[in-house]
């Protein structure tokens, strides 16, 4: 499919209840385990659902939400809580009443996780809210040993558990965002049709590979092994969009995640994508994003990255 996920920061969480939490909006993805207690997953826009020792849900936008353990619980917020390093990307979070027992906090593992290169992916934005991977293990059965594993690393806290930890949330997730694809879920049935067809698929990849490669129909056409025509009308009835719309929106949404994530410079970023002036870059720039290249960048640099209009006002601080 060519949409992979990988692991930005990670934390091992144990609380005492009762407690409310609330994740940021951010631009990657975020991920939750829950290896035990039972809690609240509450987001705008959606039906508040109950997460049980086992479940693992992932939040393929990163859009702001709660996890509590009583509906009217005090709420703070993931950043406020002081995090102890485990090792290079895993941190721990504790906030326990000291004075009761142990065996009732709950314990969660939750990551931040981005989509390499193809965050940008129109699947992504076609992708439920909430995603869980209950809705899989009857489709997958694999994925029960993978959950239970998750679950002994939490409670056993053995050397190495926090980067075994880790991987095996990368692979739960890739797994959750796999079963949707195979599935054809919501209104993804198009895109899913283009990373299946083997010809466009190339074409889409390639676009992918040299996103700042001087694209021509007729380059694109010949990497589907067709006429012009042809090419243009299948590629606008699969995706919904013209041929250079989407090599431009990629070159813009890549742009923007270096700024966010790399603090790329826009002369930089510009000439990577092949544009012959900056100025040109930033015209396209905020045709697509909606704000001019430097205002994304200013916004990283004050801290303030989550008002942008990229990634559905998502930011890319990087977590302590």
């Amino acid at each position: 499919m060519g949409m992979r996920l990988r692991g930005a920061s990670y934390g091992r969480l144990q609380l005492s209840p009762p407690f409310g939490i609330r994740f940021p909006v951010r631009a990657e993805a975020r991920f939750h385990f829950i290896a035990r207690g039972n809690v609240l997953l509450r987001a705008p826009g959606q039906v508040q659902r109950e997460l049980c020792c086992g479940d693992a849900v992932l939040l393929p936008r990163g859009e702001m939400h709660e996890i509590v353990t009583a509906a009217n619980v005090a709420i703070r917020d993931y950043e406020s809580y002081t995090r102890k390093p485990l090792c290079s990307d895993v941190a721990a979070v504790e906030a326990c009443v000291k004075e009761t027992n142990r065996e009732n906090d709950v314990l969660i593992f939750t990551g931040r996780m981005e989509f390499e290169l193809d965050t940008l992916h129109p699947l992504v934005g076609l992708m439920p809210q909430v995603m869980s991977v209950g809705a899989l293990i009857g489709r997958q059965p694999e994925l029960m040993p993978l959950l239970a594993a998750m679950e002994r690393e939490m409670a056993e806290e053995r050397v190495g558990s926090a980067g075994i930890l880790a991987r095996l949330a990368d692979v739960i997730a890739a797994s959750i965002v796999r079963g949707w694809v195979e599935c054809g879920c919501g209104d993804a049935t198009g895109w899913i049709e283009a990373l299946r067809d083997p010809r466009l698929g190339r074409v889409i990849a390639a676009l992918h590979r040299e996103p700042g490669r001087n694209w021509t129909l007729a380059d694109m056409a010949r990497e589907m092994g067709s006429s012009r025509s042809v090419f243009a009308k299948r590629f606008v009835e699969v995706t919904g969009v013209t041929p250079q719309r989407y090599v431009l929106a990629l070159r813009m949404r890549l742009a923007e995640q270096w700024f966010r994530r790399d603090k790329l410079a826009i002369d930089t970023a510009a000439r990577r994508l092949g544009f012959s002036s900056q100025a040109a870059f930033a015209r396209a720039f905020k045709r697509i994003v909606g704000e001019p290249p430097g205002m994304t960048r200013k916004k990283v640099a004050t801290g303030s990255a989550e008002t942008g209009n990229m990634g559905r006002k998502n930011g890319a601080a990087r977590e302590i």
